[in-house]
């Protein structure tokens, strides 16, 4: 009854590579995509389907979906960032923010949808980020990105409901991954966020869940729902509790 095919991106890291080992432990067909030859390598060892691709390249997207089986549950979970300001950041940092975090998404989903539509059934979730739904400084391109799915995935699901395809929507807070070092090498944030930092595990166990019980979209924690609604009513509050964040260079 498991034996679902998935396909999960950013899959060599962070919640990412657990997503893709608690699939195969409970017994799907694992497809696992990124960058790190040696992760994949191990997850092979486990299990997984592997190929080794750059998202933020098309022609790796086209070759990547082009080993592909047809396939049941598609997991968008590649993701970078760099937290500084706008006009701080280099044109390399934005644009690799948004090749990977907003193109390679859409890209991969038009190439899945296509084949979903044909069998009238499918299942897309995924990976966002509270920062698409209530944007902090530091984060205003991250946050643009996040937020670019936030929409993509609303519209995508009207689209897609009549061929009874499922998109589902995860919303993480920050969580505790080599992603925060990576994304801000002062590590400021991570101290600022410690306490509420969420357990890799945690968000790959919800995200697994959704995939027997697909849902629109999922808080995590569920507390982060009541801020982005609070945000809708009355952002200039939300901004000024969250303008401390970063403040320090």
């Amino acid at each position: 009854m498991n034996r679902k095919t998935i396909f999960i991106t950013g899959a060599t890291s962070g919640i990412g590579r657990i997503i893709a080992e608690l699939c195969i432990e409970k017994g799907y067909v694992v497809y696992a995509t990124g960058r790190n030859e040696s992760s994949l390598e191990t997850l092979s060892e486990k299990g997984a389907n592997v190929i080794q691709g750059d998202l933020s390249n098309l022609e790796d997207i086209d070759r990547i979906y082009s080993q592909l089986p047809s396939i049941d549950i598609a997991i968008i979970n590649a993701g970078v960032g760099t937290f500084e300001n706008a006009f701080e950041l280099s044109d390399e940092e934005i644009g690799n923010m948004i090749d990977v975090n907003v193109k390679a998404p859409i890209y991969l989903t038009k190439r899945l949808a296509k084949n979903m539509i044909g069998r009238k059934c499918g299942h897309i979730i995924f990976i966002g980020s509270q920062a698409g739904k209530v944007a902090t400084k530091k984060a205003s391109v991250y946050a643009a990105s996040k937020h670019a799915i936030t929409g993509f995935a609303n519209g995508l699901r009207m689209e897609l409901s009549s061929y009874n395809i499922k998109v589902t929507a995860i919303y993480p807070g920050p969580i505790d991954t080599p992603f925060l070092q990576k994304a801000d090498s002062t590590n400021k944030y991570r101290e600022l966020m410690k306490r509420y930092l969420l357990s890799p595990e945690k968000v790959a166990y919800e995200v697994v869940k959704t995939i027997e019980r697909p849902v629109r979209e999922v808080n995590l924690p569920k507390i982060m729902s009541a801020t982005s609604k609070l945000y809708a009513v009355v952002p200039r509050l939300v901004e000024k509790l969250g303008s401390g964040f970063f403040n320090k260079k």
